[in-house]
């Protein structure tokens, strides 16, 4: 399994706050808010590839922090273009890094903490080809499952930014082969419906799979299970909390 990172935004909105670094510098109790996310899938440190795809400048950072976390086989994949949303950037670092069109991937923000991620058993991966974490909510900025009434753990259909449910997505994306999540990206980058402000994401590639009558299931975990720092108050917060926690 790949486990892949995009790393391509300009952390636009720490900047417009005043911070001078990326986000995933900052930082947080003792470590980078990089540290904290990529953390998470400790258990993973020695069976899986970890592959980080960002921008100009990064690469000693993440490297120097890969080594220091222990993890055995990562690739980093410099980019230099803008794309048209995390699912084109991480297509990107597939090609670069050579992913094989079979392999499994899973997809996860580099601002999002998850401590003690694991996937589901084999027993329920055997059955499925894709797989995305929810946890109970609603807003306007998250991506969404529907779940499908006849089939208890399956999606019906899947969104971003559009509220169809109040399954909302941790940010972890699954697919049982990387070929896959290729064939949907391609189709959505033509497809102008497919992408009407212009941005690809990852969470409403999984329609086109439903639509062909393939199984793409989900898991529910507590909402406090999962960490947000993606915008400079949760990263504020965070730092008050945890600070005064520590100290």
């Amino acid at each position: 399994m790949v486990i892949i990172f995009p790393m391509a935004g300009k952390s636009q909105r720490f900047r417009d706050a005043g911070y001078s670094r990326p986000k995933y510098e900052l930082p947080l109790a003792g470590q980078s808010v990089f540290r904290h996310a990529v953390a998470g899938f400790l258990y993973y440190f020695q069976s899986a590839r970890f592959l980080f795809v960002h921008l100009e400048g990064a690469g000693a950072f993440i490297r120097s922090e890969c080594i220091e976390l222990g993890i055995k086989d990562f690739d980093l994949v410099e980019i230099s273009r803008n794309t048209r949303g995390q699912a084109e950037t991480v297509q990107l670092g597939l090609e670069a890094a050579g992913v094989a069109e079979r392999e499994a991937i899973a997809i996860f923000n580099i601002d999002t903490f998850r401590p003690r991620f694991r996937l589901p058993p084999p027993s329920f991966l055997s059955s499925i080809e894709g797989y995305l974490e929810i946890f109970k909510g609603g807003g306007p900025n998250w991506s969404y499952v529907l779940p499908n009434p006849e089939h208890p753990g399956l999606a019906l259909a899947t969104s971003e930014k559009i509220q169809i449910s109040d399954l909302c997505c941790t940010g972890l994306y699954y697919f049982k082969k990387a070929g896959d999540f290729r064939k949907c990206l391609s189709t959505a980058l033509n497809t102008e419906s497919e992408a009407p402000s212009g941005e690809i994401y990852v969470a409403p590639l999984y329609n086109q799979l439903i639509k062909a009558g393939v199984s793409i299931g989900y898991k529910e975990i507590a909402r406090d299970d999962v960490i947000f720092c993606g915008i400079p108050t949760e990263y504020e917060t965070l730092k008050q909390v945890w600070e005064k926690r520590d100290a």
